[in-house]
């Protein structure tokens, strides 16, 4: 591996020939591409990937929000990066030898806004959901114009209904109503909020698994 520390071009991304340019902690790089292995990969490196395929299909459609809202950039790990890594490490479980995600452990952002105080959700007649939480607008770098985001998600279906800035810290309650497909589902429940300006926002607070009604 070489470092790149001056060029006509700068630094570059890519494959060229047989070399791969990269940026790796905040400096460009090049470096012989990969020799391929004929080994078949061990168990433990199966384990791996089977993991690393549940989490990335898991938070997908979540990219948009943790690109924005999980942790802050470091050197060559995005935000997106972060959250793949801690939900390996900290959200998933072996069952019967096979991984699944521990939903209560799950993060969909995190950040240093302070969170809710006394959150709680329940469903509702008509597929929906309400909140509760109580106020803490003063409390620490609250602030009663902090935006409330609710976010849903059905294993069964393997979907999420995402319902952004529904509602103000100050507001103290808020209701989603989710899509008829939803109707008598299971559904994993999480909310954040983020500040107005959107340069902070809390960890994500799992509300419970709720079956609509």
């Amino acid at each position: 591996m070489a470092r790149i520390t001056k060029g006509i071009l700068g630094g570059f991304s890519g494959k060229v020939g047989t070399i791969v340019g990269a940026n790796w902690r905040g400096k460009d790089i090049i470096r012989s591409v990969p020799t391929p292995s004929n080994r078949p990969p061990s168990e433990k490196q199966m384990l791996q990937q089977t993991k690393f395929k549940l989490v990335i299909g898991f938070l997908r459609p979540l990219g948009f929000i943790q690109k924005k809202y999980f942790g802050v950039n470091s050197g060559s790990k995005s935000r997106i990066n972060l959250a793949v890594s801690y939900t390996i490490s900290e959200a998933v479980q072996m069952v019967a030898d096979a991984p699944e995600l521990i939903y209560n452990k799950v993060l969909i952002t995190k950040g240093d806004l302070t969170g809710f105080q006394n959150v709680v959700a329940a469903p509702q007649a008509g597929n929906k959901i309400k909140l509760t939480w109580e106020d803490n607008s003063v409390q620490g770098n609250a602030k009663g114009t902090d935006k409330v985001t609710v976010i849903c998600y059905s294993k069964e279906l393997d979907s999420f209904a995402i319902f952004e800035t529904v509602a103000d810290r100050s507001a103290l309650t808020t209701e989603v109503t989710l899509p008829a497909y939803y109707a008598t589902k299971d559904m994993q429940v999480w909310a954040y909020l983020n500040a107005l300006d959107e340069s902070i926002v809390c960890n994500s607070s799992y509300l419970g698994t709720l079956k609509l009604i």
